[in-house]
Parts: C-alpha cells; structure tokens; sequence
C-alpha cells in the first residue's frame, strides 16, 4: 500500500465507509485534532517518567484511534447493509472513562488540594502535559461542534473531557514527581 493515492488532490478526503468530503470539514478538523492530540501524547510517553504513566499513556493512544474511528464514521454509514453496527468491535466504553477517573483520584492523593489555578509550565515535560491537555480539549469542543451538525456516539466526547481532566491532573502530578515548581495564578488586585 504507498503512502501517496493523490484521491486527495483536489481538496477532499474520504471518510470511513467511502463518502468524500472536504478537507476542512468539521468531521475532518475533529479527527485531524484527535490525532494531533494523540501525537503529543507520544512526546510525554517519551519523556523520562513513571514506567506507570507511559503504560496508561500507551492504553489511551490506543483509545484516541478509536475515537478517530469514531468521529471518521458519517451517521448514514455507521450500519451496514445487513443493520449491523459497523464499528461493532471499536468503541469507547465506560470502563476507558472509569480508568482514566481512577488513575486521576489515585494521583490526587499524593497531591495537594488546588487553591489556586496553575500556570503551565515548571518543567518541559510538565508543559507537554499542558500542551496536550489544550490540544484535547479543542479536539473536545470541535468533536461537540461536529455532533451539533452530525450526530455523534456521545461517550467519544465523554472520552476527550476526562482524558483532558487527566492531563491537567498528570501535569501536576509530574510537577511533584519532578519536583518542579507549580506555580499559582494569583490575580491582579
């Protein structure tokens, strides 16, 4: 199989089941994000932490692409011919939320109470936690922008809004296993 098919040459890509649309089409930017998002979530396994850390950060790119798969899927080709669900197999489930709450209440323990916000930074992986958990939640407003025009499976946005609860809660967490300074937003009186 090449790389290159030049079948988007013109503009457009194909979805998942066939139908063409345009590259920058809402289904397109949410799935294009979700793989941006899954791409810096690589550079954070990369880094140097927790063998812990990268074992859940390894289950959850795993989840993206199925989240891609998800957002990649029109409404009118989710079935097939036969009324079977075409993703039967693929699918985000509520025990992939559950583990994502569990590994954030687990790290929280060890955490001092937020008082304050926090301004990212402290440490270059800390920051690429904060980075990451931006890029999830733009994935997360535009995979509700796409569901406003084209219905989508719900749990994919569930998903993406504790994944970035996630990222926000490892930040901090790496921020003390590094031993880096968080540093609290304190407003301007």
């Amino acid at each position: 199989m090449k790389v290159y098919t030049k079948t988007g040459d013109q503009g457009t890509t194909a979805l998942f089941g066939g139908t063409r649309v345009s590259k920058d089409h809402i289904r397109i930017e949410s799935y294009g994000t979700v793989d941006e998002l899954n791409s810096h979530i690589g550079l954070i396994r990369d880094q140097n932490i927790d063998a812990h850390y990268k074992s859940v950060l390894i289950e959850i790119q795993d989840r993206l692409f199925t989240v891609g798969a998800i957002l990649a899927t029109p409404p009118e080709k989710e079935l097939l011919k036969s009324g079977e669900k075409r993703l039967k197999n693929l699918g985000i489930l509520e025990s992939d939320i559950e583990l994502l709450e569990k590994e954030i209440d687990t790290m929280e323990e060890s955490l001092p109470p937020m008082t304050h916000f926090v301004l990212p930074g402290g440490h270059t992986t800390v920051s690429y936690c904060h980075i990451a958990r931006c890029v999830c939640r733009r994935a997360e407003r535009l995979s509700v922008h796409l569901d406003h025009q084209e219905p989508i499976n719900p749990i994919a946005i569930k998903y993406l809004n504790r994944l970035s609860d996630y990222l926000f809660v490892l930040a901090r967490k790496l921020s003390s296993d590094l031993n880096a300074e968080e540093v609290k937003w304190i407003p301007r009186k």
